[in-house]
């Protein structure tokens, strides 16, 4: 559980940084960018089941 609240702290951290400064964020902002990630993760995590 720490190791999420720490995920999630650096990631307001670093979307008001880039607010901030102006820079996009450095997220997808579309929903098949984020599906993008969620299956990068579920192969990740098949990998492993299989390792």
């Amino acid at each position: 559980m720490k190791l999420c609240l720490l995920a999630l702290l650096t990631g307001i951290i670093t979307g008001a940084i880039f607010t901030l400064i102006k820079l996009p964020l450095p997220a997808p902002n579309a929903l098949p960018g984020i599906l993008g990630i969620v299956g990068i993760y579920i192969g990740y995590l098949a990998v492993g089941l299989f390792k």
